[in-house]
């Protein structure tokens, strides 16, 4: 199987009651379960909670400890509201009967009204961009072997980042014209069924990729460094306009502060053609450490 089949297997819930789901982690070598993997299950597990014609619009998480790979993860899901517009759920995902994950989501019936989007910015195109094999090839001197691995395993999002140096966390504190900004181009691996749900869950499965990386950039930091310890703590969604996850999305990203040992991140996802499909807001812990 694709790295891609494998995350749609671990998105297909098992049902072991009602609004009771059991999901398992992706094997990655990781010690603690990926956050972006959480929040896709109980998405899903909440969008199984409602009626088709409702769609998520915003989600609201914690995450309250490092899930273990190893173990089941069970999802329960609360009904909070059901109107006639708008549907609330809560998530809470358990390992061993102790919560690891706890998220609100609010779904919205499909309706006319105004709109508008802030302009995508200008970066090059993802095809005159290099691969993470390309990048982990070229930069091999400078990066150690557990990230050339990361970086040359196949894996269910590809990712394009427009500027290297911040994505690989070389020193570009001394560029005084340098924004806390990182824009990365990403998408699955490998097409995806026609399903809108199945986008939906992808796609948070993957704001959760380089999101808390971009509070390092004005520190020319990066969360694969020995003297970081770095964990999220919450992640929020909103969703504006359809799209397919199986095209080129870009991920605008910039921080707004690092302060205290947290840092907050937000970003903004755009189709090819410039439509805004998403926000995502992040705070995590980025605290220095000796080495």
């Amino acid at each position: 199987m694709s790295a891609t089949d494998d995350l749609l297997s671990i998105l297909d819930l098992s049902v072991l009651q009602n609004n009771l789901f059991q999901g398992r982690s992706l094997n990655v070598g990781w010690k603690r379960i990926f956050g972006g993997l959480v929040v896709s299950q109980a998405l899903i597990a909440a969008m199984r909670s409602v009626t088709a014609e409702l769609l998520p619009h915003s989600l609201h998480a914690y995450f309250l400890l490092p899930g273990d790979p190893a173990l089941p993860i069970h999802y329960e899901v609360e009904n909070l509201r059901d109107g006639r517009s708008f549907a609330t759920r809560r998530v809470v995902a358990r390992q061993n009967g102790t919560a690891i994950f706890a998220m609100s989501a609010s779904f919205h019936r499909e309706e006319t009204g105004y709109a508008y989007h802030l302009p995508m910015p200008s970066v090059p195109a993802p095809e005159t961009l290099m691969s993470e094999k390309e990048i982990a090839i070229k930069f091999k001197a400078h990066l150690p072997e557990n990230i050339q691995h990361y970086l040359l395993r196949e894996r269910p999002i590809e990712l394009r980042p427009t500027d290297l140096k911040r994505y690989l966390g070389f020193d570009v504190s001394s560029n005084k014209n340098m924004s806390a900004t990182q824009n990365i181009w990403f998408r699955s691996s490998g097409p995806l069924p026609v399903d809108p749900l199945l986008h939906l869950a992808v796609l948070a499965y993957a704001s959760d990729m380089t999101l808390i990386d971009t509070a390092l950039v004005p520190h020319a930091k990066s969360v694969f460094d020995a003297d970081i310890q770095a964990a999220s703590f919450d992640h929020a969604m909103w969703f504006h306009r359809p799209f397919r996850m199986d095209d080129w999305l870009l991920y605008v990203q910039d921080t707004p502060s690092t302060f205290g040992g947290l840092g907050l991140a937000r970003g903004l996802i755009y189709t090819r053609d410039g439509q805004l499909i998403a926000s995502v807001a992040q705070e995590g812990l980025l605290r220095p450490r000796a080495k």
